[in-house]
């Protein structure tokens, strides 16, 4: 399966809570040090503008379905200079997790008016390079109680109704798992619509976003979808959306890559032996 392996800079730098921080911050360059660094990477994920500038302004880049037209110009100005940047560097794509959009209660907010202000946001952005793709990430709550695009599903309409071949979805497992769903089953649905265009590994307990390690909870849900990824042929990126509250983020992600590696070999051997078996 040739896959890539892209880093998350985030999890190379500071990690914090509502009680506690767990790693030091970092600066931009010292996390790309810290990813050269560590074997087997082909490429980096960095944020934008938080990692490219525009220091303090992480709120506004989210609020692309605010009721504020000024917000979400500025929130399409960003997603085009991104885009911009990506093509410098030759990566043609970028991931959008759009966690502010959406409601924290009955009657907070017009949701026919924020659908709309949605798609015509990324049908702009869309439009605005053919060549580089935009890959949405949906999770179901945090920050708002409920997002926007909570699910497999509805971001896969939501795509439809954009109506672009280079708008698709970043497919997190363990977003997929606090939605309750299946991800290989989610994964299989991307891909029949030609939207799979970036998967992030993790785990959690279904009920919130830990970002634990691969495969530490729901071991058999992660070798099928390596299983699933490996059946197509799958050959995009992949990265380790992994927060670690002991020892380092650059451990944590080496390890990462070892223990997928192990995993996909695995995966293989229940196969055969689910195959022989029966």
């Amino acid at each position: 399966m040739g896959t890539k392996n892209s880093i998350l800079l985030g999890t190379l730098g500071k990690y914090s809570d509502r009680f506690h921080t767990y790693q030091p911050e970092k600066s931009f360059s010292e996390r790309l040090d810290i990813a050269k660094s560590i074997p087997r990477t082909d490429g980096v994920e960095p944020v934008y503008p938080q990692d490219l500038g525009h220091e303090g302004q992480n709120i506004e880049i989210l609020k692309q379905s605010g009721p504020d037209a000024s917000i979400r110009k500025k929130s399409i100005d960003y997603m085009k200079k991104a885009i911009d940047i990506s093509t410098e560097f030759d990566a043609n794509m970028i991931s959008v997790c759009p966690l502010i959009d959406g409601s924290d209660h009955p009657f907070h907010v017009d949701h026919m008016k924020q659908w709309h202000w949605a798609i015509e946001a990324f049908q702009e952005v869309a439009n605005y390079n053919a060549d580089v793709k935009i890959s949405i990430e949906y999770k179901a709550y945090e920050v708002r109680n409920r997002i926007i695009l909570p699910s497999m599903g509805k971001t896969l309409h939501f795509c439809d109704r954009v109506g672009s071949e280079n708008i698709g979805v970043t497919m997190d497992l363990g977003h997929s798992l606090m939605e309750q769903e299946s991800p290989t089953a989610e994964m299989a649905a991307a891909h029949d619509a030609g939207r799979l265009f970036y998967i992030h590994f993790n785990d959690n307990n279904r009920q919130a976003d830990w970002d634990m390690p691969v495969g530490s909870v729901n071991l058999w849900e992660t070798l099928e979808a390596i299983h699933f990824m490996d059946k197509i042929g799958y050959d995009g990126w992949i990265a380790y959306d992994v927060f670690t509250r002991a020892g380092t983020g650059s451990m944590a992600i080496s390890q990462q890559k070892l223990v997928m590696k192990k995993f996909k070999n695995s995966a293989r051997v229940v196969i055969v032996h689910t195959f022989l078996k029966n």
